[in-house]
């Protein structure tokens, strides 16, 4: 059962990263004002996010944060995302977007507060 549960929270875990590039990429086709712009923040944005986190986030990441680090940079990755669906108007996607995310990881409810404070 234990191994059936990591799995599917590994799965979530996954999900959420997907979820994270998403949002990311509707953010830069949303807030570009020409279509040039609207490529690059769309494409651009996602990618750049991709990239810090096979750096700096991923598991076999010979440069990954520990500690601390890492869960700030996770929360802040994670706390603009969830800023950008509210920024192109998808506040309910926002906020669940938000729950799953820090419900996944057990954070305290204080501080998923001032996340979602800070993101509206």
């Amino acid at each position: 059962m234990t191994a059936l549960l990591k799995s599917i929270n590994l799965a979530v875990a996954f999900l959420l990263e997907l979820a994270m590039l998403v949002a990311y990429a509707g953010w830069g086709f949303h807030i570009g004002t020409t279509t040039l712009l609207k490529i690059l923040l769309g494409i651009g944005t996602p990618i750049l996010v991709a990239v810090i986190w096979s750096i700096f986030m991923a598991p076999r990441s010979q440069k990954r944060l520990q500690g601390r680090t890492y869960l700030i940079l996770k929360v802040a990755l994670f706390g603009l995302a969830i800023a950008a669906l509210i920024v192109v108007g998808e506040l309910a996607y926002g906020i669940v977007f938000a729950v799953v995310f820090f419900d996944q990881h057990n954070t305290p409810i204080h501080l998923a507060i001032v996340v979602l404070a800070l993101s509206i």
